[in-house]
């Protein structure tokens, strides 16, 4: 793998797939985008020519699923133009600026702005796209974090869920509960019979509550205040989707007989699948190993190698702590965000590449 931008990783049916087919497009039926703020800006280029010309190439029914700044990638997909979407993201993306220290109420308001002018009116359009299911996650508090009131209620809540998730992620689902709002076309059946010990629970995803559902998966506890009472989705208070679904650790297997093709490709930012924002810094808490590695059979999971990674500023992907580092200097910052974003199209390339000339010796285990 030297020298590569792009690892390839695939589970064993996938492998077998490729081995006998390739990676083709009409074989795609779920596309995962985890959350994880700046770092999905690297994809820009690759999402284009995925959403703009490759996946359009074998149109079908495909189901679209993110959490945080993946559900706003899936949902710059769902545009009727995905290549200029996912331009106007990332410059939005990347032009954001914020003073020393600012309130919860100046970052929401600054994301709503954001959204408004990402989405642009386009709600109707991106809600009834003619073959991409949208399904949006956030998380919705339970117990302290169903109504907090002021801040100490906060971060007792959150205090507790930190201690629960360490003994077990199941203890979480004590005080978050999973809402995924979606394209009511999607049966979305892989989702809906239970898998874990969350509560997950569904809405309708539809043009009055697709800003309200884009922000909630979005919302990062204590830096933005939390979204309040989601149109059409269950009351309560909602955060961050990546809190419950960092990387997007789902039952994928569950599409592995799709007769039309059931493979989940999925742009990630990492070979390791983080199954929840608090198991960051757990280890022994991967996707990829574990008594739920057989959801990832069908996956094929594609990621900025290190060699690449060795070549951009800094020597990783751009992320939200370059905000700090950078501090007032939004100049230098965004220059080196959309250099990082250029240097995308290594991969985006490499990928192509691996469709048109489908080399199975690439692609490691997940």
């Amino acid at each position: 793998m030297t020298g590569h931008a792009l690892s390839i990783h695939a589970g064993p049916k996938a492998l077998a797939h490729i081995r006998e087919h390739g990676l083709r497009a009409r074989d795609i039926a779920i596309v995962p985008a985890a959350a994880g703020g700046p770092k999905g800006l690297i994809f820009q280029k690759m999402d284009q020519w995925m959403f703009g010309s490759w996946l359009p190439s074998a149109p079908r029914e495909r189901t679209l699923i993110g959490a945080s700044i993946g559900a706003w990638r899936m949902a710059a997909a769902c545009h009727a133009d995905p290549v200029d979407a996912f331009e106007r993201l990332g410059d939005l993306y990347c032009e954001q600026t914020y003073p020393h220290r600012p309130t919860a109420r100046y970052v929401t308001e600054s994301c709503e702005r954001f959204l408004a002018e990402f989405i642009g009116g386009r709600e109707k359009q991106i809600t009834s796209h003619p073959y991409h299911r949208l399904q949006i996650l956030a998380s919705r508090g339970r117990r302290l974090l169903k109504a907090p009131r002021g801040n100490i209620s906060l971060t007792a809540g959150f205090g507790l869920a930190v201690i629960g998730n360490l003994a077990s992620r199941s203890q979480l689902a004590n005080h978050l509960a999973r809402v995924v709002i979606g394209d009511e076309r999607d049966p979305a059946f892989w989702l809906k019979a239970k898998f874990d010990a969350f509560d997950t629970q569904f809405a309708p995803l539809t043009p009055d509550n697709l800003a309200g559902a884009l922000l909630a998966s979005g919302t990062l506890p204590f830096t933005m205040e939390p979204v309040r009472d989601i149109a059409k989705a269950p009351p309560g208070t909602y955060w961050d989707g990546g809190l419950i679904d960092y990387h997007l650790a789902l039952p994928y297997s569950r599409v592995a007989g799709n007769p039309e093709g059931g493979l989940v490709l999925y742009p990630h930012f990492s070979d390791q699948i983080v199954p929840g924002w608090l198991d960051k810094s757990l280890p022994w808490r991967r996707a990829n190993f574990g008594r739920n590695s057989d959801w990832l059979t069908n996956v094929v999971v594609v990621s900025p190698s290190q060699t690449f990674l060795q070549t951009l500023s800094r020597s990783k992907l751009p992320d939200r702590k370059d905000f700090l580092y950078y501090g007032a200097n939004n100049a230098f910052r965004i220059l080196n965000w959309k250099l990082a974003i250029g240097e995308g199209e290594r991969l985006r390339d490499e990928l192509a590449e691996f469709v048109a000339n489908p080399s199975p010796d690439r692609v490691q285990a997940i």
